[in-house]
């Protein structure tokens, strides 16, 4: 394929999700510049043909003036706390901008517990799906405020990736303050773009550098790539560039590094299980159960489990591990914790029998589970 023919799937992108990282969006003294968020806005609502989410990060930069900080505050109270008053602020900036365009906004914050269990997956995607369908922009965010270290995405880049394959979209584009991925340090003189990555051997002897110069932001280059091979593996195409190359970006110009799609698409919740879900405990398997899980795909029955470990309750992402303790997959459990010594080790008829029908289940059901390739 040509690199001029390879941007015909961003030029036929229909529902687009585009991150945009606060460094793009703040002033050098950390507030919100509205100059730059009407310069995106411009850019994002002359395409009134493609559905677009907007995944946009800036909430805690928008906060830190309004509560007199000087800088981004290194605990999470504090953080959690600007975070409050500037989603507020983010929002109110964003719903005036594309009302110059006679178009509304939608503010959605996400938790990762959200996108784990699969009553709160669908609930998320039928959110989305409707903004889009009555004409409004989705601004997506994390839910900062009540996220806890355990359940934090960490960065948006991945949420992006993450929104990108909950409401099935066509593209995502990263916008940042780098216009796109380098062979070593942008700032070293004979270092070039890479101006398209067919997969992860493309990025082999590529030093990818850590987070951003601004101060304001918390994703580096290493989250965006690693959100574009999610994205990528998961059958969606991502251009990553600066944020004053957005408008080429969405026209499928040749700015940006071009990620192609490495995998098939699928309309699944799994991807948010490996890579969103922070597991709350363990259960380790014997091997018999190993090979049922790991090779035959079956559902994880108690009569496999040799132990557990962890506090949680039915319906927290768990992590399957081996008798060495490697975690060999992923999933969601029907089962709390106290619950599950005493049917460790029997099978299911004995217990429907002992405890009732209830009991007669898997404790992680292959639909709700996936395999962590090692």
């Amino acid at each position: 394929m040509q690199v001029a023919g390879a941007r015909q799937d961003v030029k036929d992108a229909r529902r687009i999700v585009v991150k945009v990282g606060s460094s793009s969006l703040t002033t050098a003294a950390g507030g919100l510049d509205a100059d730059r968020v009407d310069a995106l806005v411009d850019v994002l609502a002359k395409h009134q043909d493609k559905e677009i989410v907007l995944v946009s990060s800036g909430a805690i930069a928008a906060g830190l003036a309004p509560l007199g900080l000087a800088r981004r505050p290194r605990d999470l109270a504090r953080q959690q706390a600007a975070a409050s008053v500037g989603q507020g602020l983010l929002v109110a900036r964003y719903t005036a901008s594309f009302a110059r365009y006679g178009r509304r906004v939608g503010q959605v914050l996400l938790t990762s517990d959200d996108t784990s269990r699969r009553a709160h997956y669908r609930n998320a995607y039928r959110t989305l799906d409707q903004l889009l369908a009555m004409g409004a922009v989705p601004i997506v965010n994390e839910n900062d405020t009540v996220a806890t270290d355990e359940i934090r995405f960490g960065d948006n880049d991945r949420l992006a990736a993450l929104v990108a394959h909950l409401v099935r979209a066509d593209l995502l584009i990263l916008l940042s303050d780098v216009d796109g991925l380098y062979d070593g340090d942008p700032a070293t003189p004979g270092t070039s773009r890479i101006g398209v990555v067919r997969g992860p051997r493309d990025l082999e002897g590529v030093s990818i550098g850590s987070a951003g110069r601004a101060g304001v932001g918390t994703g580096g280059m290493v989250t965006k790539v690693e959100a574009a091979r999610i994205a990528a593996a998961a059958g969606i195409p991502v251009v990553l560039t600066s944020a004053v190359h957005a408008a080429d970006a969405l026209a499928g110009g040749l700015t940006g590094t071009h990620f192609l799609r490495t995998g098939r698409r699928s309309a699944d919740r799994l991807l948010w299980l490996a890579h969103a879900s922070t597991p709350r405990g363990a259960l380790v398997l014997d091997d018999g159960a190993v090979r049922a899980v790991v090779e035959r795909g079956s559902s994880l029955l108690p009569a496999g489990i040799a132990s557990v470990e962890g506090e949680f309750t039915a319906g927290d992402p768990v992590e399957l591990r081996d008798g060495d303790g490697r975690a060999v997959a992923r999933g969601v459990v029907n089962f709390d914790a106290r619950e599950i010594p005493r049917l460790m080790g029997r099978s299911t008829r004995d217990l429907a029998r002992e405890l009732g029908p209830a009991y007669e289940r898997e404790v992680v059901h292959r639909d709700d589970l996936v395999l962590m390739h090692h």
